[in-house]
């Protein structure tokens, strides 16, 4: 018998959540056979919402519209939930509820993620990285009613289950024109976590007199005009820093396409992505980018290594860093805790990575080429979406024999 499950999911987001919703519901999709899925979009921040009318996002629709209406007649009877965001909103929701996270670029998680975490029947984050942070954080909290101070960890099981995105051919992008013929790339939105100003500012000192280019692709918070505007005055701001510059800096704002985005990650004067973010639950460009047989240059912590590390072998660029405390314009409470920490790019080892990269791009390429191949194995739809579900069926029927 099929079994049903209530998906809770911001999956018509753009965003990193969103991608990871619809990962996840094309994971179910894949096997019609096992479940039948009833979903419930959520809003996620201040971000835009898919426009892509496809043969899924028509299937996403029919069933948000089934939903909606089975919740109505109060018929909804689901088996288990599947609720796809920070686990501060997870909830008990359903007979089983699995929380699907993307976990924590930090080196530990909040005292009411370990207590939400903790009244789900199961945990599923998207790399080593957000599986070990969950793991290793013990707090103490009051009890409220005795008053002492107890140490809480995590009991829920928790597994990690990578995700992935549809490969898509290239698409042109109207307008796009590169006077400079060896680029980087950066897909990052505008924000402390993803150290942005210091990977163009860095980036800009090394190249400075040179005739190189920086394609940034970002955003603050959606894609609207208003936010062109706002993204606009940002990167200006960074570069009248450096009056003088020689180097290129070309801003991509706006929605592109999956083929839009492919036809980034392999225009043949596109030679490497960098990203120096302090962490991140798995970095979908990161990877989408890897895929696609482009260098990257990174740092080596956080949830990247999943997939740019295999069998003791680094296939990245490496920059170097140092573990600190999180700046305090970034702690958000409930989320990003005072006392975490996080990695700090070297400024040097930026810079030298970006130099020797440029210098032995062939070498660079190699290594990519390498990383490709082990990604279409490793990587592939059909392994991603059959580990997913396994983890899902696992956990109902764990669950149901108890």
């Amino acid at each position: 018998m099929k079994k049903k499950i209530f998906v809770r999911a911001p999956c018509l987001s753009q965003s990193g959540y969103g991608e990871q919703s619809r990962f996840a519901l094309r994971a179910l999709k894949s096997r019609e056979d096992l479940f039948e899925v009833y979903l419930q979009p959520i809003p996620w921040g201040r971000t835009g919402w898919v426009w892509e009318d496809n043969e899924f996002r028509q299937w996403m629709d029919e069933r948000i519209i089934k939903t909606q209406l089975m919740i109505q007649e109060q018929k909804l009877q689901p088996d288990a939930s599947l609720q796809i965001t920070i686990p501060n909103e997870f909830e008990q929701i359903c007979p089983i509820n699995i929380g699907f996270t993307a976990g924590m670029e930090t080196s530990k998680v909040s005292d009411e993620w370990i207590q939400k975490g903790n009244i789900m029947d199961k945990i599923l984050v998207v790399s080593n990285h957000s599986k070990n942070t969950f793991v290793n954080t013990k707090s103490k909290v009051r009890n409220p009613i005795t008053g002492e101070d107890v140490e809480i960890k995590l009991e829920t099981p928790i597994d990690v289950t990578w995700e992935s995105t549809p490969r898509a051919e290239a698409e042109e992008i109207p307008g796009f024109d590169l006077k400079t013929k060896f680029n980087f790339l950066m897909v990052s939105q505008m924000g402390p976590r993803k150290n942005f100003a210091k990977a163009i500012c860095w980036w800009i000192e090394e190249f400075i007199d040179q005739n190189v280019g920086l394609i940034v692709k970002t955003n603050v918070r959606g894609n609207s005009r208003m936010d062109l505007e706002a993204t606009e005055g940002s990167l200006k701001a960074l570069l009248n820093l450096y009056p003088d510059r020689k180097c290129k800096v070309y801003l991509m704002h706006g929605d592109l396409s999956a083929g839009q985005m492919t036809s980034l990650y392999t225009h043949p004067k596109v030679k490497a992505i960098v990203n120096i973010a302090h962490g991140e639950g798995f970095g979908l460009p990161l990877f989408e980018a890897a895929r696609e047989g482009l260098p990257v240059i990174t740092v080596g912590w956080s949830g990247q290594l999943d997939f740019l590390h295999h069998d003791g072998n680094d296939y990245f660029q490496k920059v170097d860093y140092t573990i600190g405390p999180v700046q305090p314009e970034a702690v958000w409470d409930g989320v990003i805790e005072q006392d975490s920490m996080w990695a700090f790019a070297d400024q040097g080892s930026y810079k030298m990575t970006l130099r020797d990269t440029r210098k032995n791009i062939r070498k660079a390429k190699a290594t990519a080429n390498k990383l490709q191949k082990i990604l279409t194995d490793k990587f592939s739809d059909e392994k991603l979406y059959a580990e997913f579900c396994e983890q899902i069926n696992s956990a109902i029927n764990t669950k149901e024999e108890k």
